[in-house]
């Protein structure tokens, strides 16, 4: 991918950048033209503009950085590893200089017009609160996206925050965006500490930590969860000091057991002990014990005891989101369509035969435990792969991307589906049904976890 030189005293707005993406494989070059429309954000990283497409009308984000000749650009490389419904996607990138022999490096990166941020503004400026189905749908949103960069690229993001996580406001579609600060941990390397919004950076960061693990995210998304049903931030500490003092506010003093959890280097405990708020005042009256008691497990001072993106995701919290129930089950098809693409006939269970939210969480974490070979009741896809067609369901189903996966299996008029109560992501390997050439194959990364239900005719699924 080679860039075009954008001559003068480099304006953003106003200008046309244009740049000529490299062929591949034969493929003749193609020079693609953008006219920056308007700043979206700037930062001590740079700027994020919106541009146009001259060449297709079609609207994008491109950041623009400042590169230093001497470095790879780790969020390039970051982004590149990447691909998700719930992670903002790159389309490519570009390099400019400007007339003083800067370099910059251009994202450019699918347009999301909101921000969970601007939403919540919204609704202060109304004086109301997020209504909760919002707060469910973003949030469990958020929890797979995280889910999947800590599980498939083995990806820490460390900027988790209501401005670094984009809203589409027709279908309610949560982004996660901004990888400037993320980083693949490795066990045993130190990191910097000095990193996170201060709203959102998780306890063991303000104690000092190095060797810290994916948990502060969970941290991070615990205080945007807590933001969206408060309406404010839960811990807005005014320096660092201030920001511990304000999370000992409510989860009480640390103890010396859960200080060393935090950081074992850390060796002054003089701290006035106070005790912790309950989570219940925490929260107005009325707020569900289910979005209570999914705070107080992402916000745990010990980051081993804070529950994973994948935990949070099956979080009673988010039954509302679930499938109530699956239509009747056929058994007659099911063997059929059992036969026909060549898995192995299990007992019929009543997991997914008028699948309950409680049967579907203990059932999912039985599946989880199975080994590939033995998955047969469940079918293993990946999304954007083109190994399986699908398509979304009604609206409010498609905001938790519960998808139906048609296998084609036709038998007389009959069409069989799969239905896909809901997603989980999974960082080995699993099995999966490869239409193109009927044999089952192993992949890995960004896996789709399918409970099993046969219908006869489309109509039914």
């Amino acid at each position: 991918m080679s860039a075009a030189v954008i001559e003068g005293n480099d304006a953003v707005t106003g200008h046309i950048i244009s740049t000529t993406i490299g062929g591949k494989n034969g493929e003749p070059k193609q020079t693609i033209s953008y006219m920056a429309e308007r700043v979206v954000g700037t930062g001590s990283f740079g700027i994020v503009f919106q541009a146009k497409c001259l060449e297709t009308g079609e609207t994008v984000a491109i950041k623009k950085v400042l590169q230093d000749r001497r470095y790879k650009n780790r969020e390039l490389q970051l982004m590149r590893l990447m691909d998700h419904p719930n992670v903002v996607s790159l389309k490519h990138c570009f390099f400019s200089t400007t007339s003083k022999d800067e370099l910059f490096l251009n994202l450019v990166m699918e347009y999301v017009p909101e921000t969970m941020y601007r939403v919540l503004k919204h609704y202060s400026s109304m004086n109301q609160r997020m209504p909760l189905i919002y707060v469910k749908l973003y949030t469990y949103q958020i929890f797979r996206g995280l889910a999947y960069i800590h599980s498939v690229p083995g990806v820490c993001h460390r900027d988790v925050k209501p401005q670094n996580l984009l809203v589409d406001p027709l279908t309610h579609q949560v982004k996660l965006c901004d990888f400037g600060s993320a980083k693949v941990l490795v066990k045993g390397e130190a990191n910097i500490s000095y990193i996170c919004s201060r709203y959102y950076r998780a306890p063991e960061l303000i104690f000092g930590a190095t060797e810290y693990t994916t948990s502060i995210d969970i941290w991070s998304a615990g205080c945007v969860l807590a933001e969206l049903l408060l309406g404010q931030p839960l811990f807005p500490g005014e320096n660092a000091v201030d920001q511990l003092v304000e999370i000992i506010k409510v989860l009480g003093t640390p103890t010396r057991e859960e200080i060393r959890c935090m950081n074992p280097n850390y060796t002054d405990f003089r701290f006035p002990q106070i005790k912790a708020h309950p989570w219940h005042k925490v929260f107005h009256k009325r707020m569900p014990p289910e979005a209570i008691d999914l705070a107080s497990r992402l916000l745990q001072y010990s980051p081993s005891l804070r529950c994973t993106a994948l935990e949070a995701c099956v979080h009673p919290f988010f039954d509302e989101l679930l499938t109530r129930s699956v239509t009747r089950f056929d058994q007659q098809a099911h063997t059929r369509a059992c036969a026909a693409a060549n898995w192995s006939q299990l007992p019929t269970s009543s997991w997914y035969v008028n699948v309950k939210p409680d049967v579907m969480r203990k059932s999912t974490l039985v599946v989880m435990n199975v080994k590939p070979r033995m998955a047969s009741f469940a079918v293993y896809v990946t999304e954007h792969s083109g190994l399986m067609s699908s398509f979304f369901l009604p609206p409010v189903k498609m905001y938790t991307y519960i998808l139906a996966v048609q296998l084609n299996l036709e038998i007389g008029d009959s069409v069989y589906y799969v239905i896909l109560a809901k997603i989980y992501y999974f960082p080995t390997s699993v099995h999966c049904f490869d239409r193109k050439d009927s044999r089952a194959r192993s992949i890995k990364g960004d896996a789709i976890h399918v409970y099993l239900s046969s219908y006869v005719g489309a109509a039914e699924a």
